[in-house]
């Protein structure tokens, strides 16, 4: 049986409809045309129009943060150990429900306007130089260009001893050629050789092979990320010069995905940084895993991408925005980057940090 509208109501979705397109695409636009409304009505509102159902079902703005129980917390622990792609034992990509894979690049020159100017405008920022994952959000407060840039990340100089920390949350990440058994063919003897190349540039660096990902001798990443910080804030507590904090991954992709590029006519695996923003689009703030610095991450990993789209057109690929926080709060200029992923070689990571090293150089150096 048929369900008769009313007339008056077919208008009343026609020009919502019409209304929230503008919103969903060109939010920044939006913003503008409303700046009658806080930040705060504007992204509740925002964020009811792309999700109309849940917002008339819960009828509460969404930046309102809920007070989560025990049973809730631990889940959300476990879903953020899971929360980037994620590659099983027999090497096979493992799609978590809620997750997109970010996009791949084609490799090539560049023809992004880097300018001020341009990055300035909210929506051309986003869109060219971010994925944000369907779990959570962000708007042009957060993404200021003039804020994100202004940010000094250059390293201080003062006192003696190491400034950059390199680590793995994942220490069992490998690659299409790594020797099983054999470490210095894994992520961690990738961060090692980061390590040494950023050292030979008169960057202090020291990197940690802690191993927080096995249990019992079997992979197991439900609380990777909570050993890791006990490791690394013993780090920080012993060497209190340290002043940059980088957790280096690989990517997890299709066995069709080959994340590369050609940089001086060296087959070079591409790299993302990737920020966790302590926020997800259903429940708002996460105020139990709370980062005080999302902000300097986000100013390090803009600066980082616009070193790379200058200097290594094709290199970098967009910089991911995701739910939690990952290794993100120990320290203000804290990265967590995906470099390469499982169809890469070990040739190709090694001169993946090559490039890594000569943009960090560029960011940090006085």
């Amino acid at each position: 049986m048929g369900i008769t509208i009313p007339e008056e109501w077919q208008k009343q979705v026609r020009k919502s409809i019409g209304s929230g397109a503008q919103d969903l695409f060109l939010p920044g636009l939006t913003y503008l045309g409303k700046q009658k409304w806080s930040m705060k009505e504007f992204v509740q509102q925002s964020t009811a129009q792309m999700m109309p159902l849940g917002s008339f079902v819960g009828g509460a703005a969404v930046y309102e943060t809920e007070v989560e129980d025990e049973e809730t917390y631990q889940k959300i622990l476990e879903q953020q150990a899971k929360d980037e792609n994620e590659v099983d034992e027999q090497g096979k990509l493992v799609e978590h429900e809620n997750t997109i894979l970010p996009d791949v690049p084609e490799t090539g020159g560049s023809s992004l306007d880097t300018s001020i100017e341009a990055l300035r405008n909210f929506d051309y920022l986003l869109g060219n130089f971010y994925t944000v994952d369907r779990t959570t959000m962000i708007g042009p407060e957060q993404l200021n260009a003039d804020d994100l840039l202004g940010r000094n990340m250059k390293l201080t100089g003062t006192g003696e001893g190491p400034k950059v920390l390199i680590f793995h949350t994942h220490s069992q990440e490998t690659f299409v050629d790594s020797i099983p058994g054999d470490p210095g063919t894994s992520i961690v003897g990738v961060g090692q050789y980061l390590t040494e190349l950023l050292n030979a540039k008169g960057i202090s660096a020291i990197h940690h092979d802690g191993i927080y990902d096995l249990i019992n001798g079997k992979l197991d990443r439900s609380s990777a990320y909570e050993f890791a910080e006990e490791g690394v804030r013993s780090i920080l507590a012993q060497y209190p010069t340290i002043e940059v904090v980088i957790d280096l991954h690989r990517d997890g992709v299709r066995e069709t995905t080959h994340l590369v590029t050609d940089i001086n006519g060296k087959q070079t695996a591409q790299i993302m940084f990737f920020n966790g923003l302590s926020r997800t689009r259903e429940k708002g703030d996460i105020t139990y895993l709370p980062n005080p610095y999302i902000q300097d991450n986000l100013a390090f990993s803009l600066q980082m991408q616009l070193a790379g789209e200058q200097m290594y057109p094709g290199f970098t690929r967009k910089i991911y925005l995701k739910s939690y926080r990952y290794s993100l709060h120990m320290m203000p200029k804290s990265l967590l980057i995906e470099a390469g992923a499982q169809t890469n070689t070990v040739e190709e990571m090694r001169n993946a940090m090559e490039v890594l090293a000569s943009m960090l150089h560029k960011v940090l150096a006085p």
